[in-house]
């Protein structure tokens, strides 16, 4: 199918493949360069046809944010995926029924309460399933320290339980506030660090620790070394976004996806041009707040992908985005009447995309050459 941007009603996700296969082949080689192969991270793109060009167009290792990922997935022929949130024990028959499937698939902890759902599960099911301690390098969210005396324990307890202690993973959340080089680098350093320590310690306990998994697109870019390191992850570098571009990890025009919305009124008095792309289509994320250039809720150019300079989405409702100029602005806003189309730029690549069902592949001369839908649901 081929059919112009102006024919699918708006707002819609539209995907620039060209970009998203640069991005992908940019970290790719980054890490080819290392020696450490990437466990690419579903989360973002939600897409098998997406998900086979992240794998070099096979089905090799993948990491999941959702059993739903993981079955889709499977279903495709993957079998090799490591679920990357921590277990809850009600999900626990559904990794069992994927690996009586054949697929091997990890799941991720950090208590002794979940090691022992882990155990009884694969007492239950009759086999192993593999679980990866999870680690905190940053004082961001979920893990133990590396140096946490309770790791070696819970180590043992998977095993004991009935389990397979498969290694330890961490994300080093904490990077996405780190807004040069030189920063990222330091995070990258301390991930790799932190895994490497506690996969030591447990090796030392006489544990068995295969995998020391580490990743997030702004440390997987910045990383110098990886030595002791078995796999990387990362997901939104496959797209990249606003967050993204203020952080130094990518350039505006390394943004993959973007949302075309329609002008649906003025309030010239206010200096305000109206879309029906609000929050329902953009998301709610302010990633960019933080940062040295807010980008509001996303950063506006026209269907042809040229930015309006300083234009962003500075306001929304549920249904109504509120273009404007960005305060202190010198700009002269563009005049979009009535019934244009423009683009906008997303905050974050993940929030933005799981508002829609598909994305609208961008083809030649303001065209959309085809539709691949998301995976939805958890």
């Amino acid at each position: 199918m081929t059919v112009s941007i102006r024919t699918p009603g708006t707002p819609f996700l539209v995907l620039d493949t060209g970009r998203m296969e640069r991005n992908i082949a940019r970290l790719d080689a980054h890490l080819a360069g290392l020696r450490v192969p990437l466990r690419p991270h579903f989360k973002t793109a939600k897409c098998l046809e997406i998900a086979r060009r992240m794998s070099g167009g096979g089905i090799g290792p993948a990491t999941v944010s959702t059993l739903r990922e993981a079955e889709v997935l499977a279903d495709a022929g993957f079998t090799d995926i490591l679920y990357a949130v921590g277990i809850a024990p009600d999900k626990l028959a559904r990794v069992a029924a994927l690996r009586a499937r054949g697929v091997d698939l990890a799941v991720i902890l950090d208590s002794p309460e979940q090691a022992d759902a882990v155990g009884a599960a694969s007492r239950a099911s009759g086999s192993r399933i593999p679980a990866l301690i999870e680690l905190d390098a940053d004082g961001h969210r979920s893990g133990l320290a590396p140096d946490d005396p309770r790791l070696t324990g819970l180590g043992a307890a998977i095993e004991a339980g009935g389990g397979e202690l498969r290694g330890v993973l961490v994300h080093a959340g904490e990077s996405y506030k780190c807004p040069t080089a030189e920063s990222r680098a330091a995070a990258a350093e301390g991930e790799r660090a932190a895994a490497v320590h506690a996969a030591e310690r447990l090796r030392g306990a006489g544990l068995a620790c295969p995998v020391v998994s580490v990743g997030s697109t702004p440390t997987a870019h910045a990383a110098r070394s990886l030595e002791g390191v078995t796999e990387v992850r990362a997901g939104v570098y496959v797209f990249h976004d606003l967050v993204m571009a203020g952080l130094g990890v990518c350039a505006i025009d390394d943004i993959a996806i973007s949302v075309v919305a329609t002008v649906i009124g003025q309030q010239a008095d206010k200096g305000w041009t109206i879309t029906d792309a609000g929050w329902t289509a953009m998301s709610r994320d302010r990633g960019t707040a933080a940062q040295a250039v807010d980008q509001g809720y996303g950063l506006v150019m026209s269907l042809e992908g040229e930015v309006y300079d300083d234009l962003i989405v500075s306001a929304t409702s549920q249904e109504h985005g509120i273009l404007s100029l960005r305060p202190g602005s010198r700009a002269v806003a563009p005049v979009l009447p009535v019934g244009t189309r423009v683009r906008v730029l997303p905050n974050h690549a993940c929030a933005t995309a799981a508002q829609f069902g598909a994305y609208q592949l961008l083809g030649p001369a303001g065209s959309i050459s085809d539709v691949w839908p998301r995976i939805g649901g958890w």
